[in-house]
């Protein structure tokens, strides 16, 4: 397996699922106004864009070219889940951050593979405990309970994958 082609695509998808975080906040927040969790959850999203922007820069690795779509679809998601209310907006957490915890594991598995990128490792087994975190303060907002639930996380959870699968090749 090639270290320097594996790197850049963790990175690229990372940076990618970062701005589309920021995206989905943004609109929840605008819609939902500056809630405590909200607030919270953004404000470790931020961080983690910072972190992964530092290291595409540092690595040299393009973004995603359909970096302007997830920006839109992102920003939709969140607005969409906002209007349908508090709850809702917590559903579509618990399902992104479902998805992102095991993208993570499965980076993480890789990583594990190559020691010269130790902090890389270190940095994403962080990060996963932080979104781990996120689906927990979304469950306990009541994320679980809204009807519809379970179509509500397909629908997100499909959407989620989708962006991942594209934005580690391109």
């Amino acid at each position: 397996m090639d270290s320097s082609k594996e790197i850049k695509s963790i990175l690229r998808v990372n940076h990618a699922g970062e701005l589309g975080a920021q995206q989905i906040y943004k609109a929840q927040r605008k819609i939902l106004g500056d809630d405590p969790d909200l607030v919270f959850m953004a404000e470790q999203e931020i961080e983690h864009l910072k972190t992964f922007t530092k290291l595409m820069i540092e690595n040299k690795v393009q973004p995603t070219t359909f970096q302007p779509l997830w920006h839109l679809l992102s920003y939709g998601m969140g607005a969409v889940t906002a209007l349908m209310g508090k709850r809702a907006a917590h559903a579509c957490t618990i399902a992104v951050e479902e998805v992102i915890v095991e993208h993570y594991q499965q980076q993480i598995d890789v990583l594990k593979e190559f020691p010269e990128h130790k902090s890389l490792l270190d940095t994403i087994q962080q990060f996963q405990k932080e979104e781990d975190h996120h689906r927990a303060i979304a469950e306990q907002g009541g994320g679980r309970e809204i009807n519809g639930f379970e179509i509500l996380s397909k629908v997100v959870k499909t959407i989620t994958k989708t962006a991942i699968k594209i934005s580690k090749k391109v």
